[in-house]
């Protein structure tokens, strides 16, 4: 069956399944990344689907074409948490048994939702491949039908209905940007992109830390990475598909990295000027809009999801805030003698700085009447604020000096 997929008429069947159970996503004009970037923005919302993320598109279609033999044997996957709930919800209204096996790493949020779908899980291997394999080892032992999160042409059809919701809506769109774990996402929305306008161009976008798609085409033959180093889980893949790789050779037109950095500022974007939670790997494709070379143009960004857990978007916001010199903490010394802090707090207050923490170490010298130190974790407006704050404590003989901060 699947030498069959990734034709245009598989695609608009693909696209009347998936509408069963997907939610309609909207274009998003982008006032602020496209005033940013010189191009006209639109963010295709796929994190606000039912489950969180695209995943569902392809897991639906995928179950949807399954003999009944096949889903009364139970069907199993592997996933670091987006497809995992996708199949779990695809199972679920199918009315079949559904297995998932995680990494270990996993976010809580994953794992307690696609339980909460009726799936059960299994935590294994750090990484995505290593879930996978093992994935495959229960399927053999148990019978269970796979399906596999990206290395397959019915999942992947499924996922490019991405593509003909986004034809539909700006149909003179000029390039898509799509991320890239294993390649199912970016197989079916640049196939389906070509065969709709092959003059379109469709970049993708993995994070630096798990290039193994780019490294692959550099060599001309799917490559396997040593490992995977990123924030950006959902996309912590080691290979990308090997039935997808002559499909990505074929229409990509390019491939960006983006560094776990730039994903942590984009997090902080998003949420101010959009008021929308994306996850890192959601993110990519918003990351690289200022790496594309381009003006003018029609611009679609993927937000491919949204699952992301509160522990993480906390250390993502502080991270993001202090690299944005929106919070950062300074060191002075000052005599052991009353007034002092005060002094310094109200040289602070004059130039508008917000005191976070302070740390008064008597112990930083032996004499103490010479020097005590004085940590102050402050907020600030951004780069030219903080510049403004330091001066100030310079002016007054502080010498104020950067510290890492620890909120």
């Amino acid at each position: 069956m699947e030498e069959q997929m990734l034709t245009l008429g598989k695609f608009e069947e693909a696209s009347e399944v998936v509408k069963k159970v997907t939610s309609e996503t909207k274009l998003v004009y982008s006032d602020y990344f496209s005033k940013q970037t010189g191009n006209r923005v639109y963010l295709k919302p796929e994190n606000m689907q039912f489950t969180g993320a695209y995943k569902l598109r392809g897991a639906y279609y995928k179950t949807s074409t399954l003999t009944d033999e096949e889903r009364a044997k139970g069907i199993i996957t592997a996933s670091a948490g987006n497809h995992a709930q996708g199949v779990a919800y695809a199972a679920q209204c199918y009315g079949v048994k559904a297995t998932v096996v995680m990494p270990t790493t996993t976010p809580l949020m994953k794992v307690n939702r696609t339980k909460s779908y009726g799936a059960e899980v299994v935590l294994h291997g750090d990484v995505y491949d290593e879930a996978c394999a093992h994935a495959y080892e229960l399927a053999e032992k148990h019978g269970y039908t796979m399906i596999h999160p990206f290395d397959d042409l019915t999942v992947a059809t499924g996922q490019g209905t991405i593509a003909m919701e986004i034809f539909k809506e700006l149909p003179l769109v000029d390039y898509i940007l799509v991320p890239i774990g294993g390649g199912g996402l970016a197989t079916g929305v640049s196939t389906l992109a070509k065969l709709l306008n092959p003059k379109i161009k469709v970049i993708g976008v993995e994070p630096a830390g798990a290039n193994c798609l780019q490294e692959s085409i550099k060599k001309g033959e799917v490559t396997t990475l040593p490992g995977v180093n990123t924030i950006a889980d959902g996309t912590a893949v080691k290979t990308p598909g090997a039935k997808l790789f002559p499909y990505l050779q074929q229409n990509l037109d390019d491939i960006i990295t983006v560094e776990d950095e730039e994903l942590v500022v984009t997090f902080l974007d998003m949420v101010e000027n959009h008021k929308m939670v994306v996850e890192n790997s959601g993110l990519l494709t918003v990351a690289a809009l200022k790496h594309l070379n381009v003006k003018d143009k029609k611009v679609v960004s993927i937000l491919s999801g949204g699952n992301m857990d509160v522990i993480t978007m906390s250390s993502v916001v502080q991270q993001g805030l202090i690299m944005r010199d929106r919070i950062f903490t300074v060191s002075v010394l000052l005599p052991d003698k009353p007034g002092e802090l005060c002094r310094v707090s109200g040289i602070i207050a004059d130039v508008s700085g917000n005191v976070i923490k302070l740390e008064h170490n008597q112990f930083v010298s032996i004499n103490r009447n010479a020097a005590v130190e004085l940590r102050i974790t402050l907020e600030a407006f951004g780069t030219e604020h903080k510049a403004k704050i330091l001066a100030a404590l310079e002016k007054e003989g502080y010498r104020p000096k950067l510290v890492r901060t620890n909120i």
